[in-house]
Formats: C-alpha cells, sequence, structure tokens
C-alpha cells in the first residue's frame, strides 16, 4: 500500500536531572496535504496546557482535552482546506490525518505518563508499548477513520498501567474520537491471533507509536517466529473466504451504489491483497510486489492509480457526512464529483463522469485481484478444493493453449501474437472448455490490444468468431464480461468503448450501461436454455418456435450504445447499429431488424406501461409500428430481457402482465386483422363470460347488471374486476344510501398488487379523493381506472403496491381498509396526512428530472390523453388529480409509470360535453396549471 509514516520515538526524551520530560513528536511523513505547523503545533498546546495552571490530575486531564480538541479541530480544518484545492492527492491527505492523529496520541500519554502518573521509580513491569492497528497502523487514515490502539505491557497489567491507560483514553474519548483499544501481553498476542483472524490481522499491521521501543520490538520478532511463519495458506485461505463473504454481501461492482470500502473492487479487495503480500512476503508496499514478479511496473502503476483515487472518494465522502461514511449513494454522489471538480460536458453530467472513473478504477481493482490470487496459485500457496482435485473432468485444449491450475494459459506467447485473431480465439476456448482464463493470458491480451485494427474488424474469420461467442455455447455473458474488463469489446466495437462503465444517474438502473447490456444477453441465454418457461412464457414460447438468434443477439449488445450522447440515444443507436450490423457480416435484411430493434426498443415498453392497452387504439397503433409478426416477436423478447437486465427487482408480475396482453392482442390483430379486435366483439365477449362467472344470479339481476355498464367498461377490465364489481353494485343498491361507500381490497398475485374496487354514488372530484386517500395510507398506484354506470355510480379500480414495490401483506388489509374509509368520509382529511408523507427521500434530491407534459388526441378513440412525466413523490398523483377536477375536467382511466425517482402518469380524459381536448388555447392552460400544482407540490415536498 502506501508508505507508513516513520515510526515516531519515544514519547518524551529523558528529562534533565529535577527537570520536567520533554514531548517529542513523530518525524514527518513527507509530503503532507499542507504545512506540517498548520496540521499541529505541539508548542503551543503544550503552552495551553500549562496556561491552565492545574492543580489536579484530573483538572490536569481536563485541560489537555480541551487543549487537545482545539488542536484536533484546527488541524482537521487546515487539511480538510488544502484538500479541497487538491481533490485528488489522497496519499498526502491520509499521511496528513495519520500524523495528526499520533500527534494527539502521543501528546496524550505523554501528558499520562509523565504529568499525570509520573512512576518516580518505575520497575520493569511499569513499561508500555502504544501500538496502531488497522488502517492507523498502516497510516492510512481517512478524515474519520477509527483509531484503533493496542496497549502493550511485559506482564499482567500494572494499577499504574491501568491509570495511564484510563487516563490516555478518556483525553481521546473527549475529543470525540471513535477509538478501539486492547490492552495485551505479547503471550495473549500470540494466543489470540491463533484464534482469529481478524486479529490477526490487526496485528500484522501493527506500528509502533510510542512508549516503550524495546517492548514493541520483542512483540514483532515473537509474531514473525511463533504465529506468522509457516501459517500462510491458512492465512490466505481465510482472507479469500471473508473477501467471498464481503462481495456477496455488498453486491457486484457495477451496482451503482457502491461501498468504496467493502464493495467488489473497492479498498478492502486492495486491503487484502496487501495483507496477504505481507503475511507471505514480509514486505511493506505495493511496490515491492514488482521486484519480487507479483505485478509488473504498468501493473502496480494501475494499483497505485486505483487506490490513491478510491482513498481519495473515501475522504470526501468522510468530509461530506462529517463522520465515517463508505456508500457512494446516490444523494453525495453529485456532492462528490463536485469537490473533486468534475464539470459536465457533451450532454453528460459531472456526476456521470466520474461515476465512470470509478467504475473503470474498480475494474482495474477487479484484474489486480486475479492477477496477484493466480501467482498465489503458481506458488502452491492457495489450497485447491480436494472435490475439484478429484473429480474435475477436464477437455483437452486446442494447440498453442496450456492449462495451468485448471486455467487456459498461452503456450507461446510470441506465437500466439502472429495472429491477431488469437486475442479472439482465446475466449472461445474458455468458453468451449467451461475454463477460465489465466491472468498471465489477460495481461498478454490487455497489452497487445494495438493489434485490433480495422483490417482484423474487418476479417471474416473474425466476425466469425465473435458471433460464436454469442451464438454457439450458451454462456456468453461470461466471454462478453470479460472480453469487455480487458478491453477487447471496446476494441473490436470501437463505439461499445464510450459506455463502458458508464453510470446513468438515476434510480431505475442498478447497473453500468456495459453491465446492463451483458446483463441483457444473459437473459436471453437463460430464456434460450428454458431455465426461465414459468417465468416468461411468452418469451420462452417464442424462441421454442424459432427467431433469428444473430439479429435478437446483436440488437441487444446494441440496444443501448447510443446512451451518453445529447441525442435519443434510440435514434443515435439506430444510425450506429446501421454501420456496426454489417461489420459483424449481417446480411441487409438482418441489418434492417437489427436497426429497427435499436430504434424502437423502447416502444413495446411504452406501450405496455404508459398506455392503456385496453384501448383498441392503442393496440391498433402499436400493430401498425411493428407490421409483422416476426418484427413483435423478436421486440417482445427484447423488451423482456431489457427490462429484466434493469436491475434484480425490477422486472415483476405486473410488467409481464402488462407484456403479455398487448402482445397477445397484437399477434391476433397481425395475423387476423385489425378488424378482429373490434370493440362489439369484445363487449360482447366479456358480457359472456360475466353471466358464466354468475350463473347463480337471476335473470333480472344479470339484465340490470350487464345494463347498466357502458362499453369502455367491458373492454378495461378483467373479469374478476367485473364479478367483484357486481356483487359491490348489488349491495350498495341494497343500502339506498347516498353516502356509503363501498371498499374491497384483494391481493392480486397475477400482478403482484392489491386491487383495490371502490362503488359509491358519482360526484366530481372522487377519483381525486380515492388518489389522495390511497397516497395518505402509503400506497403507491400503479394503475386506476373509472367507470360511470347508465345508473349513477362510480366503479373505480386502483392497483396498489406498498414502498417496496410489493403487494400489501393480507394481514395488513383489514386497517388499511379502516383508514381508507375515514380519509374518504372527511374524518382525516387527505391533506393534513400527506403533509408527512409527501417527502421527497434525500437520496432522491440530487436527481434532476425536468417535467415534460404532452396531450395526445391519437392515441385513443374516445380521449384525450395528458402525458405527465416528472419528479415521482407520494402525493403527485392526488395533487395532479385534484388540478385537473378543479378545471372540471373527467379522468377516466391513469396509467403510472415509475422509473426510480422520475414518475409517468398518463391521464384518459374528456371535457364536461364527453369529448376530447383539441382547443390550443385549453390544452396550454391546463398545462399551466399542472405545472403550477407539480412545482408547488415539489416545494411542499422539499419542505
Amino acid at each position: 500500500m502506501r508508505h507508513p509514516p516513520a515510526s515516531p520515538v519515544p514519547v518524551s526524551d529523558p528529562a534533565p536531572a529535577g527537570g520536567a520530560a520533554v514531548l517529542t513528536l513523530p518525524s514527518v511523513p513527507a509530503p503532507l496535504i499542507c504545512a506540517p505547523d498548520t496540521i499541529f503545533d505541539a508548542g503551543a498546546v503544550m503552552a495551553r496546557i500549562d496556561s491552565d495552571d492545574a492543580a489536579s490530575a484530573a483538572d490536569l486531564r481536563d485541560a489537555t482535552i480541551r487543549a487537545l480538541r482545539d488542536a484536533n479541530n484546527a488541524g482537521r480544518a487546515a487539511i480538510a482546506s488544502a484538500f479541497a484545492e487538491a481533490p485528488f492527492d489522497a496519499r498526502a491527505l491520509t499521511r496528513a490525518q495519520t500524523w495528526l492523529t499520533d500527534c494527539l496520541v502521543i501528546t496524550a500519554v505523554h501528558m499520562a505518563t509523565n504529568e499525570m502518573h509520573k512512576a518516580p521509580n518505575p520497575t520493569t513491569s511499569e513499561r508500555i508499548a502504544v501500538l496502531a492497528v488497522g488502517g492507523y497502523g498502516r497510516g492510512e487514515m481517512a478524515p474519520f477513520s477509527d483509531v484503533d490502539l493496542m496497549f502493550l505491557t511485559p506482564y499482567k497489567i500494572t494499577p499504574w498501567a491501568e491509570s495511564v491507560i484510563e487516563s490516555v483514553l478518556h483525553i481521546l474519548w473527549g475529543l470525540r474520537l471513535k477509538v478501539g483499544y486492547s490492552t495485551r501481553t505479547i503471550n495473549d498476542c500470540v494466543r489470540l491471533g491463533r484464534d482469529d483472524f481478524t486479529i490477526r490481522t490487526a496485528m500484522l499491521e501493527q506500528r509502533f507509536v510510542t512508549g516503550d521501543a524495546p517492548l514493541a520490538e520483542e512483540l514483532a520478532a515473537t509474531l514473525q517466529k511463533d504465529l506468522f511463519s509457516g501459517s500462510e495458506r491458512e492465512f490466505i485461505a481465510a482472507k479469500l473466504e471473508e473477501r467471498e463473504i464481503r462481495h456477496q454481501r455488498q453486491g457486484e461492482r457495477y451496482m451503482v451504489e457502491p461501498n468504496v470500502k467493502e464493495g467488489k473492487g473497492g479498498l478492502r479487495d486492495l486491503q487484502s491483497l496487501y495483507w496477504i503480500a505481507k503475511y507471505i512476503h514480509g514486505v511493506q508496499t505495493a511496490a515491492e510486489l514488482v521486484p519480487l514478479g507479483v505485478f509488473h511496473a504498468d501493473e502496480y502503476e494501475s494499483f497505485a492509480q486505483a487506490e490513491n483515487f478510491l482513498w481519495a472518494v473515501r475522504s470526501h465522502l468522510h468530509l461530506i457526512a462529517g463522520r465515517a461514511s463508505e456508500k457512494l449513494a446516490f444523494d453525495v454522489q453529485v456532492e462528490v464529483a463536485a469537490r473533486m471538480k468534475y464539470e459536465d460536458r457533451a450532454g453528460r453530467r459531472a456526476v456521470e463522469i466520474f461515476m465512470q472513473d470509478y467504475f473503470r478504477q474498480a475494474t482495474a481493482v477487479g484484474d489486480l485481484t486475479r492477477i496477484f490470487l493466480t501467482k498465489l496459485e503458481a506458488d502452491h500457496l492457495k489450497a485447491e478444493p480436494l472435490l475439484e482435485r478429484i473429480f474435475r473432468r477436464r477437455r483437452r485444449v486446442r494447440p498453442g493453449y496450456v492449462v495451468i491450475h485448471n486455467r487456459i494459459a498461452i503456450k507461446d506467447d510470441a506465437a500466439f501474437l502472429t495472429d491477431p485473431l488469437n486475442l479472439l480465439r482465446v475466449f472461445d476456448e474458455g468458453l468451449r472448455t467451461g475454463m477460465l482464463i489465466h491472468p498471465d493470458a489477460m495481461r498478454l491480451v490487455r497489452s497487445n490490444l494495438h493489434l485490433i485494427d480495422d483490417t482484423m474488424r474487418a476479417d471474416p474469420e473474425a466476425r466469425r468468431i465473435f458471433l460464436g461467442l454469442l451464438l454457439k455455447h450458451g454462456n456468453p455473458e461470461r466471454a462478453l464480461r470479460r472480453m469487455n474488463e480487458l478491453g477487447v469489446l471496446g476494441a473490436f466495437i470501437p463505439e461499445f468503448e464510450p459506455i463502458v462503465a458508464m453510470m446513468q444517474f438515476n434510480m431505475y438502473h442498478s447497473y453500468t450501461v456495459d453491465e446492463h447490456t451483458i446483463q441483457t444477453i444473459a437473459t436471453l441465454a437463460q430464456i434460450e436454455k428454458r431455465e426461465l418457461v414459468e417465468e416468461l412464457p411468452i418469451a420462452s414460447g417464442i424462441l421454442e418456435e424459432g427467431v433469428n438468434r444473430k439479429v435478437l443477439y446483436i440488437a441487444l449488445l446494441l440496444h443501448d450504445i447510443g446512451k451518453g450522447r445529447p441525442e435519443d440515444h434510440s435514434i443515435l443507436g439506430a444510425q450506429i447499429a446501421r454501420k456496426v450490423a454489417p461489420r459483424l457480416g449481417l446480411g441487409k435484411a438482418d441489418c434492417e431488424t437489427v436497426e429497427w430493434l435499436v430504434r424502437y426498443h423502447l416502444l413495446m415498453s411504452d406501450m405496455a406501461q404508459k398506455r392503456d392497452i385496453s384501448d383498441l387504439r392503442t393496440v391498433r397503433d402499436f400493430a401498425k409500428a411493428v407490421r409483422v409478426v416476426k418484427r413483435l416477436d423478436l421486440l417482445t423478447v427484447l423488451t423482456v430481457c431489457d427490462i429484466r437486465g434493469v436491475g434484480p427487482d425490477t422486472w415483476n408480475n405486473w410488467k409481464a402482465t402488462l407484456l403479455r396482453g398487448l402482445y397477445s392482442q397484437t399477434r391476433t390483430a397481425l395475423e387476423s386483422g385489425l378488424e378482429a379486435i373490434n370493440r362489439e366483439n369484445r363487449d360482447a365477449e366479456a358480457k359472456k363470460a360475466l353471466r358464466k362467472a354468475l350463473e347463480d344470479w337471476s335473470k333480472a339481476d344479470l339484465k340490470r347488471e350487464i345494463g347498466r355498464h357502458y362499453s369502455p367498461y367491458w373492454q378495461g377490465l378483467p373479469l374478476d374486476a367485473q364479478k367483484e364489481f357486481a356483487e359491490m353494485l348489488r349491495e350498495h343498491t341494497e343500502l339506498d344510501d347516498p353516502s356509503a361507500i363501498q371498499v374491497r381490497l384483494h391481493p392480486d398475485e397475477d400482478r403482484d398488487a392489491t386491487r383495490a374496487c371502490f362503488v359509491m354514488d358519482d360526484h366530481p372530484g372522487i377519483f381525486a379523493r380515492l388518489a389522495g386517500a390511497l397516497a395518505a395510507v402509503g400506497a403507491n398506484v400503479v394503475d386506476a381506472r373509472s367507470y360511470t354506470t347508465r345508473d349513477g355510480c362510480v366503479t373505480d379500480v386502483f392497483w396498489l403496491q406498498d414502498g417496496n414495490g410489493h403487494p400489501f401483506e393480507a394481514s395488513r388489509l383489514p386497517r388499511l381498509k379502516t383508514m381508507i374509509r375515514k380519509i374518504l368520509q372527511g374524518e382525516e382529511p387527505a391533506r393534513d396526512v400527506l403533509k408527512s408523507r409527501d417527502r421527497v427521500k434525500k437520496r432522491e434530491k440530487a436527481f434532476r428530472v425536468p417535467t415534460h407534459i404532452t396531450f395526445d388526441n391519437d392515441g385513443s378513440e374516445r380521449h384525450t390523453i395528458i402525458e405527465v412525466d416528472t419528479r415521482d413523490r407520494p402525493g403527485l398523483l392526488h395533487d395532479l388529480a385534484r388540478t385537473l377536477t378543479a378545471e372540471r375536467v373527467n379522468i377516466v382511466r391513469a396509467v403510472i409509470a415509475t422509473y426510480g425517482a422520475q414518475a409517468v402518469d398518463s391521464f384518459y380524459v374528456k371535457d364536461m360535453a364527453g369529448m376530447k381536448y383539441h382547443l390550443p388555447s385549453r390544452r396550454q392552460a391546463l398545462e399551466r396549471k399542472l405545472r403550477a400544482a407539480i412545482a408547488e407540490g415539489d416545494k411542499r415536498a422539499k419542505e
């Protein structure tokens, strides 16, 4: 890692005869981020303590705390100010922070041993060595890192030592430092280290700070002889297991809110390498691994660059939070980017450029980890699992390759490099044999990317190999991910390189753009292998029937390739696909299909989630766009893969139901003609199904129920909802109470939501009141439909999810129902209840979500569609519906789509005369009112 601070000299110089001991500080580990005397001025501190003229040990301790607290605050402020001017100078900052901490600890120990608890005739047992352990021991401290100390005594602790340690700790705690400490003898250290690898690791990093230096030297020698030597394999296994558990807990390094310290590709990975290297080779810095042959010089440079960058990020996180903070969450990413002086450019926000740099560094850490661990295997220090050694079945490798520790390695580097196509073939060999690629082979590939030039890209054999990686082996994501990390994918398809490690600064996407692309391809491979038949029956059936796999895989590879530019990424991506697809060997017709899929890869998702798929115009417009079943099939599979690749929790039954409904209706329209989905047929089929479902009803009751509804009701509601409304309407009629409100809540497992049905007498503003009541109880509305009956009732149905995107638990529904009734009956006004809920979450405040409002008179035969695209918050739907109601707008249907912090609410509306909004002046007036309501709500939510 870094060079640790120079070892401090003992706490005080010997006192002259009859004089006091003199405080001596450690030598300065240059360079610090600012001048040492601005960080800690020992003379000023001691003068301040002396000026207090303390009368007792307790008074002296308090005076020391006051002086050191002011010195610590001043030193921290000087370090932070200098770091603000040099925001990447992390090494100098960590050295400065460590030096400041050393000065504080040494002063505290000096005062305790020489002033508060001075031993006039100390015995051999009255000795203490104060050692720094952990990150403090390494000399790596962020602004609010823990101060981990070990007080080492030669024998069992004496009353004098106990008093000294207690006073030192009281002083350090008085400075509000987070101090972790232990008091041990040398025998304790050896005994505890044998049983606990965390303790052993901490002692591996022990560094003498002050006190009895010979005692500290004796500990170091004993640890090496009695604990470290001969246990290398055991230590390595423990550290690797610890690393694996940590990665599983923290998630992949491509997650967009990474943990800088503990996450994959973070500082802890670099520290683990250092611990293992120090344990085996006794090195003090990572630079010493170069002459040992563990790293090449350029790899060490990569190590040092990644380490410095990650420490800079971590230090800025600490300074922003005013405490130890390791997660690079959305709400601090913008501020860290600003502190590190990133700027917006070329249509991308500064935060996105910063995060792309972060993920590139995390990838570099992953590469270094593989190289180092494989070197351990070569030295027979990392144990191979016994079952793998016994039962492994190896496939024979092709000529030019050898197997080293079950990894594919290059037999002759010079011969390998004579043919640039080998830079692709090695990945094919990895997939064919099922073996990993040896890091030495990966080193060779990475250092020779210049061989991938236009001539090589145009070679038909290169195309064949690349398409084989996608199509032949059943797990293309493995090769693509490794190719991407080594730079091969961006070299072979230069248009792909700009999206490598690119972050999309929103709450919707869980991965970087390149990792999202690879996740979508992994999903397609899973569907092909029939691993997702139950979850994805439509997509699985399409692939079973057969599609153009080459077109589908390449379309997925290119679908987001236009991101990160000012232009619409779908349009730009289609233009890029027009150039790339022929280069990959596709014929003219296939190239056109790939271009179309990239251009319209969001069309089906938008239609399903933002429009009413029960509206015939929606289906007809979508059918006209796709034109043929072949494109419908390809777009459906691509859409499913795209949504599932957004994040681990993005796909759900609600989205599945919408896509299946749109697919089946559109396929019918394409195969049988658009007239096959006419309104009359759908109305008749729905009425027939309801009669069958209510076969125990009398003919009179059935006739009244069938006759009370208009055509949109039959087309827009599923049968189970129609049956429920029939029962509720009959109950409502029997009550004959104009103020009665019928409420039913049921889990709707097919849609991953809770269905809320309401029946009451119709009057203006009901939809807005219902939206307010549901928001007030913490329900997220994902779909809403409102229908009036011929006899003056309203039937409203909402599909709801809780704050985690799941249906409400059945046990919560009775209380939820009671709360909704109270709000609807005016016992608890919705707006009052909403005040405590309608807040923009802290982590969402940094997102820019501009408001767009559009009016569409062509997307529906009977309604104007008002689409409001803006920042999401709990009370948004209520505010929009209330505004529209106040303007005498009749809301017939609301379709709700959320994408992280963004909401797209689409309202199907009519005016009071049942007409669309054709008049531009009326639409403009409505838009002004909606924008004002959004602005007012946003202001209220931020307060």
